[in-house]
C-alpha cells in the first residue's frame, strides 16, 4: 500500500525542513483534506492491495513516506523500536557474530546478550578508545551495529570508515541514527544497510507514542532486505498501531524547528557547565540535544541532582519537548564503564535561561 503523494516539485528537490512539512500529505484535490486520514480499519474489501491491516494502511504508508525520503531510502513503521531492532538483528543468521559499540543502547545490548546466551548470536564488543582494530572485530562476523553518538557516552564513530571497513567483509551495517536525527546525518548516504529508529524519540517527539522504524537503500540489495523486514513485522506481528503513526507523523512536522531549538540551548548550556564547580566532566559531541554530565560525588550525589530539579523531567527516554535528566546506572542493563555518577540531559525547548536556573540550583544544592 503506498501514500498518496501531493503534486508538486520532486521530494529530492526539496531541503529537510520542506520535506517533514509536505511530504506523506494526500492527493491535492478539491475538498480533499490536508493531512494524512488515520485509517481504523482492521480489514479490507477484496482484491486491493491489501486485505489485512497486518499488511499494511494508508497511515503508514504517509509516516514511511516522509521519513524515507529524509535518510534516502525506503522506510518501515514498527510498533516501538524494540521490534525494529529485533528485526534488524532478525537479519543475522543463527550463530552469526554482531560487533556492538561496548556502549550502546541498553535494550539493544540485552537483546544481543540473551540470543548470545542461546547460541544464536556470538557478540563482540567495539571500544572507542580501539576502533582502530575495528577490522579484526568484523573478520568473519555477519553484522556490524553503529551507534554515534552513542548511549549513553555520546561519544562519536566515523560512521562512513565504519561502514567501508564492513562492506570489505561483506559485513551488513545497522545504524541507530536516533540521537543524530536525518536532520544532522543520514546513514545510508554514508554506506550503512539499513538505518533504525527509536521513533518514540525526537522524530515523535511528544512523550506520547511508542513507535520504531527501519530505512534500507533504494538499491536491489535494499529492495530485498526491505522485503525481508517486512516480511518479519508481518508474521512476527511487530506493527504499529495508526493512531500512534498518526501522532508520529505529526509530531515529524515539527522535527527541524524542535531540534534546531534543542541544539541551541543545548549548546548554550554546555558552554555553561563546562567548568562548573559540581562536575567531573561534560560530555557534548558538538551536535545534538543530549548532554552527559558527570557529578561529582557519584552515584548518590547524582540521584540528589535529578531528585532535586523543578522543570528538567526526572524520567527515562529522551527526545521530547521537555526536557528530561536521568543517571543512567541506575538500570542494570548499563556496563560499568558508564560513570555512577552520569546524568543524561535531553535538552528539550523550554527557555535555556529557566533550564539553566533550575539545573544550576539542583547542581549547587
Amino acid at each position: 500500500m503506498t501514500a498518496n503523494h501531493s503534486s508538486g516539485p520532486a521530494a529530492e528537490q526539496l531541503a529537510a525542513a520542506t520535506r517533514l512539512v509536505a511530504l506523506g500529505r494526500q492527493e491535492r484535490r478539491p475538498g480533499a483534506g490536508v493531512n494524512a486520514p488515520l485509517e481504523l480499519s482492521s480489514t479490507y474489501i477484496a482484491d486491493g492491495p491489501v486485505n489485512y491491516a497486518r499488511g499494511g494502511n494508508p497511515t503508514w504508508s504517509a509516516f514511511e513516506e516522509a521519513l524515507g525520503s529524509l535518510e534516502g531510502g525506503e522506510a518501515l513503521v514498527f510498533g516501538s523500536g524494540m521490534a525494529a531492532v529485533a528485526a534488524a538483528v532478525g537479519l543475522v543468521p543463527h550463530g552469526g557474530t554482531v560487533v556492538v559499540p561496548a556502549h550502546a543502547y541498553n535494550g539493544t545490548t540485552a537483546l544481543l546478550d540473551e540470543l548470545a546466551g542461546s547460541g544464536a548470536v556470538v557478540v563482540r564488543r567495539l571500544y572507542a578508545d580501539e576502533v582502530g582494530a575495528v577490522g579484526e572485530l568484523l573478520d568473519g562476523a555477519a553484522m556490524l551495529w553503529v551507534e554515534s553518538p552513542t548511549n549513553p557516552m555520546l561519544e562519536v564513530f566515523d560512521v562512513e570508515a565504519l561502514c567501508a571497513a564492513a562492506r570489505e567483509r561483506g559485513v551488513l551495517t545497522v545504524c541507530d541514527n536516533t540521537f543524530a536525527t536525518p536532520l544532522v546525518q543520514q546513514p545510508l548516504s554514508l554506506g550503512a544497510d539499513v538505518v533504525l529508529h527509536s521513533v518514540t524519540k525526537y522524530l515523535a517527539g511528544h512523550s506520547d507514542v511508542i513507535l520504531g522504524a527501519l530505512v534500507t537503500a533504494p538499491t536491489e540489495s535494499g529492495r530485498a532486505l526491505h522485503a525481508r523486514l517486512s516480511r518479519y513485522r508481518l508474521l512476527h506481528g511487530a506493527i504499529a498501531g495508526p493512531m500512534e503513526t498518526w501522532l508520529a507523523l505529526r509530531g515529524l512536522r515539527t522535527l527541524h524547528l524542535r531540534v534546531e531549538r534543542a541544539t541551541a540551548n543545548a549548546r548554550e548550556l554546555a558552554a555553561r557547565l563546562d567548568g562548573h564547580p559540581s562536575l567531573d566532566r561534560v560530555r557534548y559531541p558538538g551536535f545534538g540535544a543530549i548532554l552527559g554530565i558527570e557529578v561529582s560525588g557519584g552515584a548518590e550525589a547524582a540521584e540528589r541532582v535529578a531528585s532535586a530539579t523543578a522543570l528538567w523531567t526526572h524520567s527515562t527516554s529522551l527526545g521530547g519537548v521537555e526536557s528530561q535528566v536521568e543517571r543512567r546506572r541506575r538500570h542494570a542493563g548499563e556496563p560499568d564503564t558508564v560513570p555512577e555518577g552520569l546524568l543524561r540531559l535531553s535538552v528539550g525547548v523550554e527557555d535555556v535561561e529557566d533550564l539553566w536556573r533550575d539545573l544550576d540550583q539542583a547542581l549547587r544544592g
